[in-house]
């Protein structure tokens, strides 16, 4: 999603010579380094097409392919897409086949039912035109949750880092399947960690930021693929310094883990740490549909490891990106209503001067979505 011309569809002859070069490159360079899973969506403007001139000239055995397809309340249009993301990548089959973008309980709904969307994807797979059938989600757990115990996939794209420990439980329920588990965005959604804030470089030491992040993902036998989001060939170079303690991964974090738990204990005190996101009602049951969940772990992590930049690129993002990033900020948040809902939240007293905090700290022009020019 990253190394394509455009967000938008485009006629073969707007796709510049250098573009395409350098996204022949990276696919190449990654296929030399043993990265052999190569993710894509038709939402991905001309990335589909772009990848359609190289990888039906690359061995195809030695590659896994990934598309993804977003839910349509009319499955036919589900399954036009699909055959023109066949047509754009040039290829008989992929190897995973995605419902993209699983957000809300609207889009699980059109996926889940009979005669839906994930009932063409199988279609298509007794077909042979993919094999594997998953689903991709920015979505609060509650609905991860739901999409997993259907027991209806084989796979799913989830947000789960060290900064983002929400999905902690889905991510659970997915290992418990035997469902393939594949993080999204670890370096980007999970802390902008190609341009750390000093304070958290310090604390990882003697990894970087981004090696410390692989490693902790990769240590958990449940978690199978991270996208690396490679724009060009040598964004995989800060990759490499994972692999050489992939082997003793969990060992290599752990002390690196308790210097972070230990300075937002510090921070932010014991009890919050342990207990803020417990009782969280989603964003869907808060009046104003404040995202209670996502501003209190953005503010949690920017406080704590000035991770700033990164929490204000992920708050203005909310109500400027639609169920992509769902809820709103804490602008219009009305706190004596917001408080009728927490029930005993072990923080509900102290929950107006957090978001007004929050907001102070984070609050800038609203962001858009990168498909949206963002």
């Amino acid at each position: 999603m990253r190394f394509q011309q455009s967000w938008d569809d485009l006629p073969e002859e707007k796709i510049e010579e250098s573009v395409q070069r350098n996204l022949e490159a990276t696919v190449l360079r990654a296929l030399e380094l043993g990265i052999n899973h190569i993710e894509t969506a038709r939402g991905y403007g001309s990335s589909e097409m772009q990848l359609g001139w190289i990888l039906p000239k690359l061995p195809r055995e030695k590659m896994i392919v990934q598309t993804k397809i977003e839910p349509f309340a009319d499955p036919k249009k589900f399954l036009a897409t699909f055959e023109e993301s066949m047509r754009n990548l040039k290829l008989s089959h992929v190897d995973l086949l995605s419902l993209h973008g699983v957000n809300n309980a609207e889009l699980l709904e059109w996926s889940l039912r009979p005669g839906g969307c994930l009932d063409m994807a199988r279609q298509l797979q007794r077909e042979g035109r993919c094999r594997f059938v998953g689903f991709s989600t920015h979505a609060t757990n509650d609905i991860i949750l739901k999409a997993i115990e259907s027991d209806r996939f084989d796979y799913v794209n989830i947000h789960w880092y060290f900064v983002g420990e929400l999905n902690a439980a889905a991510k659970d329920a997915a290992a418990r399947r035997d469902m393939g588990v594949f993080i999204i965005s670890p370096n980007d959604k999970g802390g902008m960690l190609y341009a750390p804030p000093q304070k958290l470089v310090d604390l990882c030491a003697p990894l970087s930021p981004m090696a410390f992040n692989n490693l902790w993902c990769l240590s958990r036998p449940e978690v199978h693929t991270l996208s690396v989001g490679a724009a060009r060939p040598s964004d995989f170079d800060a990759h490499l310094e994972s692999l050489e303690f992939y082997d003793d991964a969990a060992e290599i974090v752990k002390p690196i883990e308790q210097k972070l738990r230990r300075e937002m204990e510090k921070v932010l005190g014991d009890d919050w740490c342990r207990n803020w996101a417990e009782g969280l009602p989603p964003y869907v049951e808060v009046p104003g549909e404040v995202n209670l969940q996502e501003i209190l772990r953005l503010w949690s992590y920017s406080k704590a490891l000035d991770l700033v930049e990164w929490g204000k690129m992920r708050y203005n993002l909310m109500g400027n990106a639609g169920h992509w990033f769902p809820g709103a900020n804490a602008a219009e948040a009305k706190i004596a209503k917001i408080r009728t809902v927490l029930g005993n939240y072990r923080f509900a007293a102290r929950i107006g001067e957090i978001l007004e905090e929050a907001h102070a700290l984070l609050h800038a022009s609203p962001k858009k979505r990168l498909s949206e020019g963002g």
